[in-house]
């Protein structure tokens, strides 16, 4: 059955993503470096501490902050409150950052900010970020400038959010760097890089999404990581590049997209590693991916287990993919629950496949419902099959539109089916530019359909282009009428005799023996005489054999000639009675001549009768003539 969305859809993710909810909570003065990663991620190494001895040291050290505090340090305030703070200690932690911050911490004055925020006090917050962002944290700054983005001033928040990412500040740049893609400002590019050259892992993420949206593609846009040119594959070594260092701090949709461009690399080890790492982290479009892969691989047990996963977390795909391998083994009942889990989920491909599997269980109400669903959801291969659907059902009106509407989406086969529609009219033009638009886009049928219209034209340079095409993607038939054009230009030469030597086989008889190899009778009949006049008796035999056990009178006929020459005749009686019978004019007047020298008269004269009934005009003169000798003959 063949299943729409074979694979994983890697959506992008949203622009106004934010990488923490929290404030920056700063410990001293000396705290504010420039470019200090955002706490929530993940260092590239992490090892675990003894988490006993961890909390003794955190409890001394928070022992000897207070006593300095109380003796009366400013920065050992400034310190313990931002410790108290991080422990969600806001009452605890208060007295000591006001008590700093009166005393001009700015350090202080920022994590006063950040507790009054937690408490609800937004615009107290945002006045002692001012103050401290005036002093000069770059925290602060940050701090400030999300405030006013979050109330809806942008100009101002634009200020704030320059000042800090301008001193380095990692958060500041990514911030800003997210309030110009908002606005589609090309320097967000330059702070999102900034943002990511020290860290960040969702700036790393977002520009290798940007990157990658520039890369030109082979397709559709977004359809694949394919590349055309040099430019490209630089735009996409470097996505790759930031994707790896977002995926290696734990960004699981990095990782995702990192297996998809080592996938259509072929890199398929690496890639699964990095689908396995995303799907584990709970994003189940990579689950899907990894179960394709598996599938590929041969392994479709796990497939299914990673499919299931997605699946349950509400991927429309994995939903599909699963359906599809019930349907192949049979268990159409379960493969349809996953269908509709996958129409559930959002997926139109649901409603698609559910109607594929109604119409090859013969419930054509049914697949017509669901493909009709399919088809208003904007489903092109769906209006397609609904065309089809009504089409088979005798109503030709309403099929009309839905091919109409799915070759105008893009639906290859809806195209070449119009131009079937319109040629059953003897709407000839209208069929033809359906036709060329099918073959544009790779249509066998279609261009072998052009080119029969272009032969008829007289265009036979326009003829023979088409015809390649079509011969090139499979069709005897192509291959058999550009073997005829070819033909049609070689040099007429004298005519050949059985026992002549072999020539070197030209271009048209290569075409014919691909046609002939195909099961293209007219086209074996044709090889066969090629290799008659090569004087190859045996392989012109072995072809015209083929045709005439697959119906063609004509080799029939030929190859009762062969057999005459080589002194079989009562074979090739055999042959040429198969090919009279088949309408055959010539083999009746060769069957009424051996019959007439058997001294079987009667006979003769039947076959005669008969040669001149088929003609054609030669023939029928000659029959008429020997019938005529025969009958004078039995009067005698």
């Amino acid at each position: 059955m063949d299943v729409m969305g074979d694979k994983a859809t890697l959506f992008e993710s949203g622009r106004f993503v934010h990488s923490s909810g929290r404030y920056e909570v700063l410990d001293a003065p000396r705290a504010e470096i420039p470019g200090t990663p955002e706490t929530p991620e993940t260092p590239l190494s992490p090892e675990a501490p003894d988490e006993t001895t961890e909390a003794a040291e955190q409890a001394a050290e928070e022992l000897r902050q207070r006593l300095a505090a109380e003796a009366g340090d400013i920065e050992a305030m400034s310190v313990l409150g931002a410790m108290l703070l991080r422990r969600g200690d806001l009452g605890g932690a208060e007295p000591h950052l006001r008590a700093a911050t009166a005393a001009g911490d700015r350090a202080a004055a920022n994590n006063l900010g950040v507790l009054l925020h937690q408490r609800g006090y937004a615009d107290e917050a945002a006045g002692w970020w001012r103050i401290a962002a005036v002093a000069g944290s770059a925290a602060a700054a940050h701090a400030l400038g999300r405030h006013h983005r979050e109330r809806g001033d942008e100009p101002a928040a634009e200020y704030w959010l320059r000042q800090s990412a301008e001193q380095g500040h990692v958060l500041g740049a990514y911030a800003l760097a997210d309030l110009l893609d908002h606005r589609a400002d090309t320097a967000a590019e330059r702070w999102m890089r900034a943002a990511a050259e020290r860290g960040h892992r969702e700036a790393a993420y977002r520009l290798a999404r940007a990157l990658d949206r520039q890369v030109p593609r082979g397709g559709e846009p977004g359809a694949d990581n394919g590349v055309s040119g040099g430019a490209g594959e630089g735009l996409l070594a470097e996505a790759e590049q930031w994707y790896r260092q977002a995926a290696a701090r734990g960004h699981r949709r990095a990782a995702l997209h990192l297996g998809a461009i080592l996938e259509k690399r072929g890199e398929l080890k690496e890639a699964g590693r990095w689908y396995l790492t995303s799907a584990k982290d709970g994003e189940p479009r990579a689950a899907c991916a990894l179960g394709f892969l598996l599938r590929d691989a041969g392994d479709t047990e796990n497939a299914a287990v990673w499919w299931l996963r997605a699946a349950q977390e509400g991927d429309g795909n994995a939903a599909n993919a699963l359906g599809a391998l019930h349907a192949e083994r049979g268990e159409t009942q379960t493969a349809e629950r996953w269908y509709r889990a996958a129409m559930d989920a959002g997926d139109v491909n649901g409603a698609y496949n559910l109607g594929l599997l109604c119409a090859e269980q013969g419930r054509t109400t049914h697949a017509e419902q669901w493909y009709r669903r399919a088809a208003y959801a904007g489903h092109r291969e769906a209006a397609n099959a609904l065309a089809i659907l009504l089409l088979q059902g005798g109503d030709t009106t309403g099929a009309e539109p839905w091919f109409s509407k799915a070759a105008e989406a893009g639906s290859v086969d809806a195209a070449f089916n119009l131009g079937i529609l319109y040629a059953g009219r003897g709407e000839e033009r209208d069929a033809l530019r359906w036709y060329e638009r099918a073959a544009a886009a790779g249509h066998t049928e279609a261009a072998l359909q052009v080119g029969i219209a272009r032969l008829r034209d007289g265009d036979e340079q326009a003829a023979e282009r088409h015809l390649r095409c079509a011969a090139g993607g499979g069709s005897a038939e192509a291959a058999y009428r550009l073997a005829t054009v070819l033909d049609a230009r070689r040099p007429r030469t004298s005519g050949h005799e059985l026992g002549e030597a072999v020539h070197q086989k030209t271009e048209c008889e290569e075409w014919y023996e691909r046609a002939a190899s195909q099961g293209h009778r007219r086209a074996q009949v044709r090889v066969g005489m090629l290799a008659a006049a090569r004087g190859d008796v045996v392989e012109a035999a072995r072809w015209y054999r083929v045709a005439a056990e697959a119906g063609s009178r004509n080799g029939a006929f030929n190859l009762g000639l062969l057999l005459a020459r080589e002194g079989s005749e009562p074979e090739a009686a055999v042959w040429w009675t198969r090919a009279a019978d088949a309408g055959h004019g010539r083999a009746a007047l060769r069957l009424a001549l051996v019959y007439a020298r058997r001294g079987e008269l009667v006979e003769g004269q039947r076959w005669a009768d008969r040669a001149v009934a088929l003609g054609p005009g030669e023939v029928a003169e000659r029959a008429a003539r020997l019938r005529d000798a025969l009958g004078e003959e039995l009067s005698a």
